[in-house]
């Protein structure tokens, strides 16, 4: 990482270099982390016997006075700070003294922004867990209240057979639970300690790194250097698992879109969470499942970027890295915004049953009419095929499914019979999908308890 001004440069930085160069638009967040690490990097210091007793307690107390001054607004960086790390020092130094001037021994701002980094991206990680985890509960107290509301399951966006609303919202309940699966991998790969590593090569001072992974709560070393100060898989790692959420997030708000649609008409969705228009008094536009939709590219886009400057990175450090920051901060400023966003816009909707059921027309029995054929020992291609015409000429006639004559059935087939008619009720049709996982209210009450026992067994980070 480029160091403060010394005596290898003569003149002045153009101020151009410094425009570019300062990051504490990027990095300034990172202050809270800056003073933790700061705290148990002087520590190992005095135990290293750099620091005295008493320098220790001065740096100590004159880190706690820079983050007051930070939190009340009494302190602002400088543009000539370059970053939050020099920022801090500096303040640190101007209460401190020499104490705060020897604080940087065995320590470089490669190992150190990347310890921040890791420290940061670890708290972020555990609140929106939490946040995830409120959106699961959410997804199942909503899907109890709708086992038996009958729906259309879509394919390609044509109806294609009889489902319930309970199983189209514990379908996201289960990409929810993967999602978090993912972020626990991403919280995980945080619990590294970089610090310690130097610039590049480690330190001529043996500190104790295991005490500041104790003391900051890290469970692991990072065990090369060089591999400590140039990684940022863990920072791809959350962008990966924040890119696959907000995919998920994006289906969710889109299918939100469509269902409040006076065409779909399934969903109304709460005031609090519609806008409106600015010339038509009318409308209720979904502008939050919209921007809902809108995450999903932002946050690929996040992924792409980090990836794109890590490709051909050589070893160790390089200041390409600090685009870090820009990528991480921006996926987690879109996902902090959304998923409050989600949950509220789940809790608040109210949902039409009486328009899903309107919506399940009688050629959603067409799968159960071929099963039918297949139950009564017509090959199933067979009595595919014989259903196909049966949907055919009811098309091209006008009539429903239910509505066929049984000499009409009986021409197509002879293994038609009276209990043909019995097949179209959609809540019969919904009683049947009873495998494993299916629709069927019995399997989705089961689903309802394996679903409650997964969101009891993953604790909250």
């Amino acid at each position: 990482m480029t160091g403060a001004r010394s005596g290898r440069f003569a003149g002045e930085r153009a101020p151009a270099f410094v425009a570019l160069n300062s990051s504490l638009a990027l990095d300034w967040r990172l202050w809270p982390e800056d003073v933790e690490g700061s705290v148990a990097h002087a520590r190992t210091l005095r135990g290293a016997g750099v620091l005295s007793g008493a320098e220790l307690r001065a740096v100590e107390d004159s880190l706690a006075a820079v983050a007051r001054e930070i939190e009340a607004g009494a302190f602002v960086p400088s543009d000539a700070d370059e970053d939050v790390h020099m920022a801090v020092e500096r303040r640190l130094t101007e209460i401190a003294g020499e104490a705060g001037a020897k604080l940087h021994t065995g320590r470089s701002r490669n190992d150190q922004v990347v310890t921040d980094v890791r420290l940061h991206l670890r708290r972020v990680l555990e609140r929106q867990d939490a946040a995830l985890d409120a959106l699961q509960h959410v997804l199942l107290m909503r899907a109890s209240e709708h086992v038996e509301t009958v729906m259309p399951a879509y394919t390609h966006l044509q109806r294609a057979q009889v489902t319930s609303l309970a199983q189209h919202l514990l379908a996201y309940f289960w990409m929810v639970e993967r999602d978090r699966g993912r972020m626990a991998a991403a919280r995980d790969a945080c619990l590294e300690l970089p610090l310690g590593a130097g610039a590049a090569v480690g330190l001529n001072h043996d500190l104790d790194r295991a005490a500041i992974a104790e003391d900051l709560g890290f469970e692991r070393l990072c065990e090369n250097s060089l591999d400590a100060v140039a990684s940022r898989d863990f920072v791809v790692d959350y962008l990966a698992a924040a890119a696959q959420l907000g995919g998920h997030f994006s289906r969710l708000g889109a299918e939100l879109v469509l269902w409040a649609t006076s065409e779909f008409g399934f969903v109304l969705l709460p005031d609090a969470f519609s806008g409106g228009s600015s010339i038509m008094p009318q409308k209720k536009n979904p502008d939050a499942a919209e921007l809902m939709r809108a995450a999903a590219p932002r946050l690929t886009a996040d992924l792409g970027g980090l990836l794109g400057v890590l490709h051909g990175l050589p070893l160790a450090y390089n200041t390409d890295l600090r685009e870090d920051k820009r990528y991480l901060f921006d996926a987690v400023d879109c996902l902090d915004q959304i998923l409050p966003v989600a949950l509220g816009l789940l809790e608040g909707a109210s949902f039409d049953e009486a328009r899903m059921a309107a919506a399940c027309d009688s050629f959603l029995a067409a799968t159960d009419v071929a099963d039918y054929l297949v139950g009564k020992g017509v090959p199933f291609r067979e009595a595919h095929h014989v259903t196909g015409t049966l949907v055919r000429r009811c098309l091209e006639t006008g009539t429903d499914l239910a509505d066929a004559g049984l000499e009409d059935l009986l021409a197509l087939s002879p293994a038609f019979a009276e209990d043909y008619f019995e097949l179209h009720e959609p809540a019969a049709q919904l009683a049947r999908k009873r495998s494993h996982g299916g629709s069927a209210p019995v399997r989705v009450r089961e689903q309802l308890e394996r679903a409650g026992a997964a969101l009891a067994a993953r604790p909250c980070c």
